[in-house]
């Protein structure tokens, strides 16, 4: 269930409820009003409005907005680390997995929610633990990647990286650019297009089993 579910099934006032639905509860709010708003403009007035809740029970879960902020930022980072994780070992065919990465990124971003505003288009990109979090989950899922070329290709850790980047970067700005577009284009034949031109790029570098000849 996502937060935006978790928000709209616990939503109705007066309900006393467990303290980590609660916790979910909020987040789900506020992912709402972060979305539309953006951060500078968000305030905990409305995400407890929009939570049905009072705002000292907003502030008995998180002190202050960053830490809302911060804590919806940590699910989401984890959530695509978490797709592209499961992406890349869903096959052992390295055409397909460049496919379920690239379709794990649409899927991310093309999701009701909006959450992947807050990963790649937050507007509090100047604040030191913002940076720090998309940074970190930038590198992480790029590592990911990375693992797979270097052990396919035998190239080295510093050129898969730098190919790993790439590719993930390739990825969601694409897709981003899919979304806001309002492309016609189904999300199934995007990422069959986007794949390919990948696909011919990395399937250039030999596997390491043919290096040796």
């Amino acid at each position: 269930m996502t937060a935006i579910e978790q928000t709209e099934a616990a939503r109705p006032r007066g309900t006393r409820l467990p303290r980590r639905a609660r916790r979910n509860q909020l987040l789900g709010a506020a992912q709402e009003v972060f979305v539309a708003q953006g951060y500078h403009a968000a305030a905990m007035d409305d995400i407890a409005e929009r939570a049905g809740v009072s705002k000292p029970v907003l502030y008995q879960h998180f002190p202050g907005k960053l830490d809302l902020y911060l804590a919806l930022l940590d699910q989401h980072c984890e959530a695509l680390l978490q797709a592209v994780q499961t992406a890349l070992s869903s096959t052992t065919d390295n055409k397909l997995r460049v496919a379920a990465t690239m379709d794990a990124y649409f899927a991310y971003v093309e999701d009701e929610g909006g959450a992947f505003r807050l990963v790649f288009e937050s507007d509090l990109t100047n604040e030191a633990s913002v940076r720090e979090r998309v940074d970190k989950v930038t590198l992480q899922c790029a590592e990911a990647i990375s693992a797979v070329i270097a052990e396919d290709t035998g190239l080295p850790k510093e050129e898969s990286m730098l190919l790993a980047v790439g590719l993930g970067g390739f990825s969601q700005v694409v897709a981003r650019y899919w979304l806001s577009s309002a492309s016609p284009v189904p999300r199934d034949k995007a990422v069959q297009l986007l794949s390919s031109l990948a696909w011919r790029g990395i399937a250039g570098f030999p596997k390491h089993s043919e290096q040796g000849g």
